[in-house]
């Protein structure tokens, strides 16, 4: 009879236990862990209904209001899927909308197109700046590039390509460049050289940080001293080298001035820990908004060759457009002096999004030169803004030449290590990195 009495309660658990019924396609869990409906986006939402009187009532909305009102609206902001609605991001739809709304705009006269052209790069800043301040990654700039891809070489199709200025082979071409562009952005997506914790054991140090930790001898100390514990720009300094390395455990590594605390281990040198990502990233040159990642060890040069296809297809794409509405006129002359532009709507758009991509192009012309001139010098753009937030570095050209000294081997030898980068292993011992 015991026996029999402590069956039933456990047979009476299973049965107690709730089944999780599978989500239909508009179905959801909310991020109150509820389940939900794509059709009751506009139910319960009281943040919503006090923001709106509030605004009804003249009234100031509250900061965090405004928080939860984003937040709430970005969860349930979703599309129907198959085991479940996804959720949309919420930044990548004001460049779907705005984009072709301000073009067309600008297309109307000429005084509105400067003032459009003139508005979109700094509204683009201030978002930037919004968005950087607040530390918080965005999909809007990726969303913006890859929609102006789309939206100019829609423009080119059905506004320049049936003129009959363009032939099958140009068009081919500037088709080829473009799916390059999109190559390259994809390669440079991809992982920027992430600095991960072993799988099992010792989660601070990674087997070849631990090897080198527990070296001997005075010339490997420093050595390592130099590369791994002081590589860091910021914090380089000949006091910090420790005297017995074989004593430094994960305990004691907490006070390496290369620890990172956020990742639990020892950064290699020129390694730095990326806010945004959340995660350490090898020789990291900088956090790009226009690929929503980092630009590191990995990725540096696909980085610097979808640059260089952008400004080669972009300007052919212009050269095209505007030897089709600007006829018998050089391309510097026609992107200045155009008579008659805007007596068809079909021109004017054309000429609008010359302009427009004549800016973007101008832009990325300049990132590219900052990168060439920083690889000439074999400095990241991180360590240039540490060496002028510290003075540390010498300064050419009015501030567009920073060389701060430290790794620099000549111009033919720092190109050399930058075509290297991808060829060398991902996981080798830190003294090894310069």
């Amino acid at each position: 009879m015991t026996q029999k009495g402590r069956m039933k309660p456990a047979k009476k658990k299973k049965t107690e236990e709730p089944e999780l019924e599978p989500l239909c396609c508009c179905e959801y869990i909310d991020q109150n862990g509820e389940k939900n409906h794509v059709a009751a986006c506009l139910c319960d939402c009281q943040d919503l209904d006090e923001g709106c009187e509030r605004w009804i009532t003249c009234r100031s909305i509250r900061p965090e209001t405004c928080e939860r009102i984003m937040d709430t609206v970005s969860d349930r902001l979703r599309i129907p899927w198959l085991s479940g609605a996804r959720k949309v991001n919420i930044t990548i739809i004001p460049p779907l909308v705005l984009l072709p709304g301000f073009l067309h705009v600008a297309s109307w006269h000429f005084l509105l197109g400067v003032v459009v052209l003139t508005a979109l790069p700094v509204l683009a800043l201030w978002y930037y700046y919004l968005t950087h301040r607040r530390k918080d990654r965005t999909l809007f700039f990726l969303s913006l590039g890859l929609f102006s891809l789309g939206y100019m070489y829609y423009v080119f199709l059905h506004e320049v390509v049936p003129k009959g200025r363009v032939g099958p082979t140009r068009l081919a071409v500037l088709t080829c460049g473009l799916l390059l562009i999109l190559l390259a952005l994809y390669r440079a997506k991809k992982n920027p050289g992430y600095l991960r914790n072993p799988e099992g054991g010792d989660r601070s140090l990674s087997k070849s940080q631990t090897e080198a930790l527990d070296r001997k001898g005075q010339e490997k100390t420093q050595a390592f001293s130099a590369a791994d514990v002081a590589g860091s720009v910021s914090n380089r300094t000949g006091k910090d080298e420790p005297k017995d390395t074989s004593k430094m455990t994960a305990g004691s590594a907490a006070k390496v001035k290369d620890w990172c605390a956020q990742c639990q281990l020892v950064r290699p040198a020129r390694a730095w820990h990326c806010r945004l990502c959340g995660v350490c990233v090898r020789r990291m040159d900088h956090h790009c908004v226009w690929i929503n990642s980092c630009v590191g060890e990995s990725n540096h040069q696909a980085f610097i060759l979808a640059l260089l296809i952008f400004l080669l297809t972009s300007v052919y794409g212009i050269t095209l457009t505007l030897d089709t509405i600007c006829r018998d006129r050089s391309v510097f002359t026609a992107l200045f002096y155009c008579p008659g532009v805007y007596t068809t709507y079909s021109s004017a758009l054309s000429f609008t999004c010359v302009w427009y991509s004549a800016i973007i192009t101008a832009g990325m012309a300049y990132i590219l030169l900052i990168q060439l001139i920083n690889i000439s010098y074999n400095v990241t753009e991180r360590e240039v803004q540490q060496a002028l937030r510290q003075k540390t570095g010498r300064r050419l050209l009015c501030g567009l030449i920073v060389d701060t000294g430290q790794y620099s081997r000549g111009f033919l030898r720092n190109w050399h290590q930058f075509y290297t980068l991808g060829a060398r292993v991902a996981h080798r011992p830190a003294e090894d990195i310069v």
